[in-house]
């Protein structure tokens, strides 16, 4: 089954399944997708059955004419209040029938919204739906979505606009976001945050805002985001990190972010990790056909991943205040549950109960026939790459020393033109000749850099697609090859696989996704 597939709730087939062309567009933006694409397989295979349709109770809510001492049965008998909506879901059981709440066109202001969504128990037959009645971005939150402990729940087509986070769910199973906006204005610190959690699907929505980061997953394993603008964050556009593992980035466009666009990894507390993912930051990572756009950062990176693939993306204006991609050690560190870290820690996990710091190495990962275009005037502040040397590190964190920043990395088929002024590879201590898979030499002959240089149609406007020309005139991308699930100090279950797609099973939608919940369309 894809990876797609696996996280799909089963809610999601209130909106039904979309044919190539019918998914809603998130922009006007137009993306490269270069086949073959790559697609994920073989996840979890606890994928809930799809319903063909709802089946369950609705219950209306209306914030203009309806009244909480109505039956909520119909429009016409709509309650007033989101609060009195989900207090009718049962607490604390399995679910044995579906609740779907269908607001009514208008605002749902603060003081009459849920103050703490938890507790709620669906199933795959039996889902927990939020829905805008009337169509997509017609129902409109002033208050946040802070959620701890829910099965399966859909929020389809329902805005959050406000100055502050706008979704967050803790310890959230089956969890699917779809068709809305999250504008978290300039009051978000993470806009989207979901931590210790699983099969949890982002599609087609408009995330923007934070001071931190724009979507922030730490230990969530099982995931997509698809068809996505992910934007104007001050720190990462998005990352998943502290044991994230089997999560797809794919069709999405990222832009206006500071330290950086999407990175596998990053630095975690060691309390916060959900065993028995406990080593690396990120597993099983695969980003994909997206555009990454002015990011003052680097417009992709890993640090501390397992199998990790970066293929087909287009970078434009990334880097402007270090390096075009990075590959690190990610960071670890106790923030102050001194007994989980040492539990952790004794269980075979890297980490200590002292103070972040870099620890943790890459293996396993790709950087394939991705195009990175810097025009005159936008080239990378320092270099081309940030690809960390050999890290010696405290026995004490379990952690094999050195740590290795470069361990199995390829960089290959990668067509890169970082302003007309050359710039150093950024190998630094790393991707030494006695490396096999990644030296100087090596990135030199296998990729383009500064040699092709990309002609994007009308960039300016939002069309990131290369002109016919340009596209004619691209290198033969290579081979990538899958995800390698060898041995990790705790053995996690081995989730994705990756199967490159013939062109041909995909002419009518180059860049189709492996089945449900709908293709994501990328012109070409």
């Amino acid at each position: 089954m894809s990876l797609r597939r696996a996280v799909l709730s089963a809610a999601a087939a209130v909106v039904g399944l979309a044919a190539c062309g019918a998914t809603r567009p998130v922009s006007n933006t137009s993306i490269t997708a270069k086949a073959p694409v790559m697609t994920a397989v073989g996840a979890d295979a606890t994928d809930p059955t799809v319903q063909a349709a709802f089946l369950g109770v609705d219950i209306w809510v209306d914030p203009v004419a309806g009244n909480d001492s109505n039956t909520g049965q119909d429009r016409a008998h709509a309650l007033g209040t989101v609060a009195a909506a989900w207090a009718r879901i049962p607490i604390g059981v399995t679910l044995t029938s579906g609740y779907r709440i269908m607001l009514a066109a208008g605002h749902y202001p603060q003081a009459t919204s849920v103050n703490y969504w938890e507790n709620r128990h669906g199933t795959a037959a039996a889902p927990i739906v939020l829905q805008a009645a009337d169509g997509s971005h017609t129902a409109v939150f002033d208050a946040d979505i802070n959620m701890f402990d829910v099965s399966y729940f859909s929020l389809i087509g329902v805005d959050i606009v406000r100055e502050g986070d706008t979704f967050h769910c803790e310890q959230c199973r089956h969890v699917l976001i779809r068709d809305v906006e999250l504008d978290g204005g300039a009051g978000a610190h993470d806009n989207v945050k979901v931590n210790q959690s699983q099969y949890v699907a982002i599609e087609n929505s408009d995330i923007h805002g934070a001071d931190d980061n724009a979507v922030d997953f730490v230990a969530v394993q099982y995931g997509h985001l698809t068809g996505n603008r992910i934007h104007d964050a001050q720190d990462w556009c998005a990352y998943a990190k502290g044991g994230s593992a089997y999560i797809e980035y794919s069709g999405n466009e990222v832009f206006d972010c500071g330290t950086g666009g999407i990175t596998a990894g990053q630095g975690t507390g060691f309390e916060f990790m959900v065993a028995p993912w406990l080593n690396y930051e990120a597993y099983g990572v695969l980003i994909d056909n997206n555009v990454i756009h002015d990011v003052q950062g680097a417009g992709l990176g890993v640090a501390g991943g397992f199998n990790v693939t970066f293929a087909y993306n287009t970078l434009y204006r990334v880097g402007t205040r270090s390096h075009l991609v990075e590959f690190v050690h990610g960071r670890r560190g106790c923030d102050g549950i001194v007994e989980t870290c040492a539990a952790h820690r004794a269980a075979g996990g890297w980490g200590t109960t002292g103070g972040e710091e870099p620890l943790i190495p890459n293996r396993h990962i790709v950087f394939a026939n991705n195009v990175v275009l810097n025009p005159s005037g936008a080239g990378s502040q320092w270099q081309q790459f940030q690809i960390d040397g050999p890290l010696g590190v405290d026995p004490a964190s379990g952690v094999p020393s050195p740590s290795r920043a470069d361990d199995d990395l390829h960089i290959v088929g990668n067509v890169i033109w970082n302003g007309p002024v050359g710039h150093p590879l950024g190998t630094d201590d790393a991707c030494l000749a006695a490396n096999p898979t990644c030296n100087d030499t090596q990135i030199t002959a296998e990729n383009a850099i500064n040699t092709v240089q990309p002609v994007l149609r009308d960039p300016a406007h939002g069309d990131y697609r290369l002109t016919p020309d340009s596209a004619a005139a691209m290198p033969a991308w290579a081979m990538v090859a899958g995800f390698v699930w060898d041995s990790t100090p705790i053995p996690v279950p081995p989730g994705i696989d990756l199967v490159a797609i013939p062109v041909a099973a995909t002419a009518a939608c180059p860049a189709v996704r492996l089945a449900a919940p709908g293709p994501v369309c990328l012109g070409w």
